[in-house]
């Protein structure tokens, strides 16, 4: 007999049974229930269609039916293959570093890119015989212990018990906006180097010596911030000169997202000694890889993983891999990343509340502030402006130190009309919220400008109907849904 369905309310209730509550939910008052998804779209219990904006993890869009038409077929004769010989993993291997500089051509295959990172401070150390590291104060690798350590944005979460460890050096977010060198500064990107130099003669003076620099090359975790030119030649010369490697974590920026290079790093024009890349590269399926020199990766006297590599992974990997070239997601995350981030720049001067709008490709950055003169974070209005743009079907990211950024990155198959309608639905919200800040004198209402007509070149798209948080839920009374600190959009750091 088919089983009974189970209602959103039973669905909730055995969360908050048998899950850990520090698991959370993206939006806990009304959270989503999804069905099912497909390409850039999430379906929820009831029907509902929304524009999915954040889940980059469906790299080339959910259920891809080339990608999951592969992975059926592996899992069909072989899902295993732990110390045997497999033609998927040695095929996927030579194919994933044939997309990367001469010099990186050995993989290791793990199942996140938390365990990827992990790896890569392995491999440094093993290499160089120095455990320190050097990370930004923006940055967050995973959840693993090892990086926690080396993820400043959770040293908050952690509380003041927190302490930083011996091994771990912390320089300055390449911030052009917030930072302590902005774009007016004479070459930030050397200015900002400068800074991790003074780190590493700050740890040579104690005594300790450096043995990697690890950072994305655009920070996600601080908002899409894009390190400004020459920081990361500058950065690089500087830690190898100590005696150590650099390690790119290309878990959010790899594959083509940023639309000019498949690589993050060579926006910068940088190689680096090691690549850690995760969730992207199975559109969902666990799987992720370290890639290095032979000469590091030689240094390394054992590693094991029984389920990295398995054929099943790397037979999506591939597959992932053929979408991408076959369907020009490189060019078109170039493309409708433009349309993007220009529409962003087109609707900031109309909007008091927008302090930057940055990132590459299919990674997009809107900071909001209170004003922009004082560039006081507006924490809340990010919070109500993703529950807003929630009711027009569209899931919204939120980052940065303050929770002040909205952030986008879609699957790559997302297109220029879905970056229409974000960016008007994103304008309409947004002034809605400034009117009614300027209202009770949160902001100057001479600066709004929402009630004059909207000189935005884009198309108008039709109204989207408000949903109504009760139908997400059964008939009867929930007191928790009336806890007010609950009341939040979560984005947390995932692997």
């Amino acid at each position: 007999m088919p089983e009974k369905p189970v209602t959103f309310r039973q669905t909730l209730q055995m969360r908050k049974d048998f899950v850990g509550k520090s698991c959370k939910l993206h939006f806990e008052v009304a959270p989503l229930k999804i069905l099912r998804a497909s390409r850039q779209y999430l379906y929820d219990d009831t029907g509902q269609e929304f524009l999915d904006c954040v889940n980059n993890t469906s790299h080339v869009g959910h259920c891809h039916p080339h990608v999951v038409g592969v992975g059926q077929e592996q899992m069909s004769k072989l899902a295993s293959s732990y110390g045997f010989l497999n033609e998927q993993t040695a095929l996927y291997a030579k194919r994933l570093v044939s997309t990367l500089p001469e010099s990186l051509c050995v993989c290791f295959f793990v199942s996140s890119g938390s365990e990827g990172n992990d790896l890569a401070l392995r491999l440094a150390a093993s290499y160089t015989k120095r455990p320190d590291v050097i990370c930004l104060d923006g940055a967050y690798h995973g959840n693993l212990g090892s990086l926690v350590e080396i993820s400043p944005v959770r040293y908050k979460k952690l509380g003041q018990g927190h302490q930083k460890k011996d091994w771990v050096h912390i320089a300055p977010t390449p911030n052009v906006f917030r930072g302590k060198f902005g774009s007016n500064a004479a070459n930030p990107g050397v200015l900002y180097a400068n800074e991790v130099r003074k780190v590493i003669q700050k740890a040579e003076q104690q005594g300790r010596d450096i043995g990697a620099f690890i950072s994305e090359p655009v920070i996600s975790a601080s908002g899409m911030v894009v390190p400004p030119e020459n920081y990361f030649q500058n950065v690089y010369r500087y830690v190898r000169e100590c005696g150590g490697i650099c390690i790119s974590d290309e878990v959010q920026c790899g594959l083509g997202r940023i639309g000019e290079h498949f690589w993050g790093f060579q926006m910068h024009n940088v190689v680096p000694d090691i690549v850690t890349i995760g969730k992207p590269i199975g559109n969902g399926y666990p799987l992720a890889a370290v890639i290095t020199t032979k000469e590091i990766a030689d240094s390394l006297g054992d590693f094991s993983s029984t389920f990295g590599g398995n054929p099943v992974a790397c037979a999506i990997g591939r597959a992932v891999l053929d979408v991408i070239e076959n369907e020009k997601l490189t060019s078109s995350a170039k493309n409708v990343g433009k349309c993007l981030k220009d529409g962003f720049k087109a609707i900031q001067p109309k909007h008091p509340m927008i302090g930057d709008v940055r990132g590459v490709g299919m990674m997009i950055g809107i900071e909001l502030v209170m004003d922009k003169e004082s560039k006081k974070p507006a924490k809340e209005t990010a919070e109500i402006l993703a529950y807003k743009l929630k009711e027009k079907k569209i899931i919204i990211g939120i980052e940065g130190g303050d929770k002040n950024v909205l952030v986008m990155l879609p699957p790559l198959c997302f297109t220029t009309d879905n970056a229409r309608h974000v960016v008007q639905a994103f304008s309409e919200a947004l002034a809605n919220i400034e009117s009614e800040a300027a209202r009770v004198g949160l902001t100057n209402r001479e600066e709004i400008v929402s009630d004059r007509p909207m000189d935005v070149p884009l198309d108008v798209i039709t109204d989207q109907t408000t949903i109504n948080v009760h139908n997400y839920s059964d008939d009867e009374d929930d007191a928790e849904d009336d806890d007010p600190v609950a009341k939040r959009a979560r984005y947390e750091e995932v692997d």
